[in-house]
């Protein structure tokens, strides 16, 4: 696998001998030094060119950056739209494991390269194209505290979805009520727990995307329940889910609410508790 060092090196020459290419940022991960290095890091890369047709009519060049193990280009897909921003990304995974996430940018964005993320550094201008960017920061990801309607809406989406998940399993409907559990109750309970870490530590963190660090800020019992309400495997077992989420949500949300000062629909939880109670056969 070709080291950081070379990676960089190859990006930063394939730029310097293309005349096209103004300016090169970079952002994402490795402008964060939050951010524990691993082999899995993208070079999340944005060239500012002259022109992005010049780039598109003979695409070889990027060849240059190595053997491809897999490449989508986001702009020329129909299932999934584009953004059609003015902008073209090749994102590529090497054979070597490398990947790069390479976005051409026109000159005439270059005041926005960034799109006002302060993960963000330039590591090439070769005209002085680019406005100056302060230190890199990841602190516009911080956690942070929720208002009273903030924690309102999270309570209320959970309880709502949760009547969607007892009605899919009621139907047999493993699907969606998997579905909803997954990407609703589960997230209200992951988004509620990370307001408490937070509250609890300082709101001077980021748990990153899709939640993926805040199990370092968990305790072993609720990493353990959540981690348990992840098999969905069968109706059973998303009954079992469900069951946990709720109990967990409501203790939490009773924790926060009242050490925090914040108001929490005890009467609609209980009422949502009983009814999915009445619908659980498998109890």
């Amino acid at each position: 696998m070709r080291t950081e060092e070379e990676m960089f090196t190859l990006i930063l020459d394939t730029a310097k001998d293309d005349s096209r290419v103004l300016a090169v940022g970079m952002n994402g991960s490795r402008t964060n030094k939050n951010v524990p290095k691993d082999l899995f890091q993208d070079y999340d890369i944005v060239y500012i060119v002259e022109s992005v047709d010049s780039f598109l009519k003979d695409q070889s060049w990027i060849d240059r950056f190595g053997t491809r193990l897999i490449m989508q280009t986001p702009e020329d897909m129909v299932l999934f739209s584009p953004t059609k921003n003015g902008r073209y990304t090749y994102l590529m995974l090497f054979e070597d494991g490398n990947r790069i996430d390479l976005t051409l940018c026109p000159k005439e964005q270059a005041e926005t390269w960034n799109e006002g993320d302060c993960l963000a550094e330039i590591l090439l201008d070769k005209h002085q194209l680019l406005p100056n960017l302060s230190e890199a920061t990841d602190q516009e990801y911080w956690v942070k505290p929720p208002s009273q309607a903030e924690f309102f809406d999270c309570c209320n989406e959970f309880w709502w979805v949760s009547t969607y998940v007892v009605k899919g399993l009621c139907r047999n409907e493993l699907f969606y009520a998997a579905d909803h559990l997954n990407e609703n109750c589960r997230k209200e309970l992951l988004r509620l727990l990370s307001w408490q870490v937070g509250a609890e530590q300082g709101y001077q963190f980021s748990v990153g995307k899709n939640d993926k660090y805040l199990p370092d800020y968990l305790t072993e019992e609720q990493y353990d329940a959540v981690q348990k309400t992840m098999d969905v495997s069968s109706i059973h077992a998303a009954w079992s889910a469900l069951v946990s989420l709720q109990k967990q949500f409501d203790y939490n949300a009773q924790l926060f609410s009242q050490k925090y000062g914040l108001e929490y629909d005890q009467r609609t939880a209980e009422k949502v508790l009983e009814y999915t109670a009445n619908f659980n056969v498998s109890s």
